[in-house]
């Protein structure tokens, strides 16, 4: 039965049916409670839906179901069944000047495919950096090469890294890297080879296997979706929320447009994983001048992916591959057969490749065939398939993928952060929009289970999720 604190809340509204908003939904109908969802989009799981064309299922950007957090794993484990996993093979490299490389990098593999001569470069780049490590350490650049050394940077992070951002790596914050980017001993790896140890023990590990839905990771925010209906939620697409109403520093209700009619909608308390700037404008009467301004400084980047269907024999065992070459402009290419054979047709798989963008520049503006020509060409001038092996392509946008890391948005947070916690008790900020933070899925879904105990009666710090300086996919024994 619901407690006195549930019954004053029971008028929940949450913003976005991503990981974030729907794992708040669950939990809030596991305890009795019958929150209103409202989504933007025409399909649920946000970043982590499963796209479906033709009969093909394509994940946008790639989700590996591991987490650290043993009630993430529980939640997942009770939204599906076993029979709707699969234990799929961790693999992904780097692709540079016609080599492949482990990622996360190891040493001697990479040292042995540049070959003798840079391999010296690099080692001495790399001792230098031990010796006398850059100044600056809190941009990208700065932290990557004090661990690996400017030449290692130069061939392993820099192209990547400015494809993604958009910008020069000396102007994303370094807030990131270290849960992104697993380090590299060169100086171990040559002690460990000249003098082996008997009966090492590696203090940290990688995990070598993941969990994925059988049909991709929608499957499970499809699944979640159902059950909260069943449960008494409602969720309503196609929905956008404009206006949060807010007096006596409470939200009070919000403002819905859908199918050209605007409702309000009273709520009394707001889980929002709506775009954090996004929020900022909705709130009605205004946020102050410095908060509004410090919400217009936070940006965002946007994401293509192009699918080409080939044979399957023109597909690569890894999950994904990093491109690092300047000469493309793909970042990343993906093998959907090798996530899943579910994803994929008899004898075909399809290869995603991915580039990072920003709405309305020369890539997001093109048509979709001239998007398939452009990425037929350059599958074929990174020698990984021919043109003429391509059978069909298909286009998926997705905007506001990625959160920036820039000079500013740390600082710009930090007003808005102080702000909503000084005045708006009963908004909660979940999700990597929700939050502008970086978050994996397992962490956006972590954020939206403190927020629901808060409205029950918690007092959870949900901005200390996710600020761990720990690389995410590296187990402790």
């Amino acid at each position: 039965m619901a407690g006195p604190i549930a019954r004053r809340a029971r008028d929940v509204v949450v913003i976005g049916a991503g990981p974030a908003g729907l794992t708040a939904a669950y939990e809030l109908t596991e305890r009795g409670l019958r929150p209103t969802v409202f989504e933007a989009d025409e399909v649920v799981g946000g970043l982590a839906r499963t796209v479906l064309r033709d009969g093909w299922r394509f994940d946008i950007g790639g989700h590996r179901f591991f987490t650290k957090v043993r009630a993430v794993q529980e939640l997942w484990e009770e939204i599906l069944g076993p029979e709707d996993f699969l234990l799929r093979p961790r693999m992904s490299r780097i692709y540079y000047h016609g080599n492949m490389f482990d990622y996360p990098l190891r040493a001697f593999n990479a040292l042995k495919g540049l070959g003798l001569i840079e391999t010296v470069r690099c080692f001495l780049s790399y001792a230098w950096a031990q010796v006398s490590p850059p100044t600056d350490q809190s941009t990208f650049e700065g932290w990557v090469s004090a661990r690996f050394g400017r030449r290692l940077y130069g061939i392993f992070f820099k192209t990547y890294t400015e494809k993604v951002w958009g910008m020069p790596a000396t102007r994303i914050q370094a807030d990131w890297a270290a849960q992104r980017i697993k380090n590299l001993s060169l100086s171990k790896a040559v002690t460990n080879a000249i003098l082996p140890r008997r009966n090492q023990k590696d203090v940290t590990s990688l995990i070598e296997e993941f969990h994925y839905p059988k049909c991709g990771p929608g499957m499970m925010w499809e699944k979640a979706r159902d059950i909260c209906e069943g449960r008494g939620a409602r969720i309503v697409m196609q929905a956008r929320v404009t206006k949060v109403h807010h007096r006596s520093r409470e939200v009070v209700g919000v403002t819905v447009e859908s199918g050209g009619v605007a409702e309000r909608v009273p709520a009394s308390a707001v889980i929002s994983s709506m775009p954090l700037s996004d929020l900022i404008v909705a709130l009605d009467p205004p946020a102050p001048h410095d908060v509004v301004g410090a919400a217009g400084l936070l940006r965002y980047r946007d994401f293509l992916t192009i699918a080409l269907i080939v044979p399957r024999e023109k597909g690569f065992p890894d999950n994904w591959i990093y491109i690092h070459d300047p000469d493309v402009s793909v970042g990343r290419i993906q093998n959907y057969g090798s996530w899943s054979p579910f994803m994929v047709k008899q004898g075909r798989t399809c290869l995603g490749l991915e580039y990072f963008v920003t709405r309305g520049d020369g890539l997001w503006s093109m048509s979709d065939e001239e998007l398939i020509e452009l990425a037929k060409r350059e599958l074929a001038q990174l020698g990984l398939c021919d043109e003429s092996d391509v059978e069909g392509g298909y286009v998926v946008r997705m905007p506001r993928a990625y959160p920036v890391y820039d000079e500013t948005y740390k600082s710009a947070l930090r007003v808005i952060r102080n702000w909503l916690q000084a005045h708006l008790g009963n908004l909660y900020t979940v999700g990597r929009n929700g939050m502008h933070k970086y978050n994996n899925q397992d962490h956006s879904m972590y954020t939206a289970m403190c927020a629901v105990d808060n409205i029950l009666g918690a007092s959870n710090d949900v901005w200390s999720v996710n600020v761990e300086a720990d690389y995410h996919e590296e187990l402790r024994p």
